[in-house]
């Protein structure tokens, strides 16, 4: 079978660091120097590091990546053009599939940071999170046909779902590029910041976040997964919103909201 190639000079990072009050986890990529392009060591950190945030207190997390021409330009080429067709199903997309799955599964909301090319892969990636804040700058596509394969690390089902078969069709088919602005117009983007803004646009979105209760928005992430997923509402409502009441956040929502408070959130 193919081996993979060795890029020690090159071989990227996937970090995480989290605030002082240990409240937002912020995901690194770093391979900067190839243009952020993903490797199999690094999906397997992001899959890793995923499961580490699942399993903490932070209620928000942030995607970002190195750099500020690319976000990425999604898999290394050099890396799966050596792979022979067992290689390519048993390893290379299977792994994009377990950390990209990881990244959606992640319990507490997550925010990618898009400034610059969202390309193949990395705009894969940014389908994985929930919410997806684009520079001015910033252009995504789907090229793989062009390179004669397909988007293997689950575009074909991502993308379908947030603007329909026929616009996903538009995009696979005849590896269209969008601007940031039709972008938010199809509803890949979820917000656009104005020229230099974008800190700014990512902190005011990731202060109202932090605004909700923490377990609360969990239990609602998941709902809508189920939902989505085909169990009745009636079902996956009544079972998070009674975990839900049964928390001390809710009981001090329900507190602060009686005395005209803002809620001090535990996330218990």
């Amino acid at each position: 079978m193919t081996t993979l190639p060795h890029d020690a000079g090159n071989a990227g990072s996937v970090t995480v660091e989290y605030s002082p009050d240990g409240r937002v986890a912020t995901i690194t990529i770093d391979r900067a120097a190839k243009l952020n392009a993903l490797t199999l060591a690094m999906l397997d950190e992001l899959r890793t590091v995923c499961v580490s945030i699942g399993r903490s207190a932070a209620a928000v997390v942030v995607v970002r990546t190195a750099g500020d021409r690319v976000f990425s330009v999604g898999a290394d080429i050099n890396h799966f053009s050596q792979l022979d067709s067992v290689a390519m199903w048993r390893s290379w997309v299977a792994t994009g599939h377990a950390a990209f799955d990881a990244v959606e599964a992640l319990p507490q909301p997550s925010v990618s940071v898009v400034d610059g090319l969202a390309y193949g892969g990395g705009l894969e990636l940014a389908l994985s999170t929930d919410f997806r804040v684009f520079a001015s700058n910033a252009r995504v596509a789907l090229p793989e046909t062009g390179l004669g394969t397909i988007p293997g690390w689950g575009g074909t089902q991502r993308l379908p779902a947030l603007v329909g078969e026929h616009r996903a069709k538009d995009m696979i088919l005849t590896r269209r590029v969008l601007d940031a602005p039709e972008a938010l117009d199809w509803g890949i983007a979820t917000r656009l910041a104005a020229d230099g803004a974008l800190d700014a646009e990512v902190d005011g979105l990731i202060t109202q976040l932090l605004g909700s209760a923490p377990i609360a928005m969990q239990l609602a992430k998941q709902s809508l997964r189920a939902v989505a997923g085909g169990t009745p509402a009636s079902i996956s409502e009544a079972l998070a919103s009674g975990v839900a009441f049964a928390t001390r956040d809710s009981a001090e929502g329900l507190a602060a909201f009686r005395d005209k408070r803002p809620p001090n959130f535990q996330n218990l």
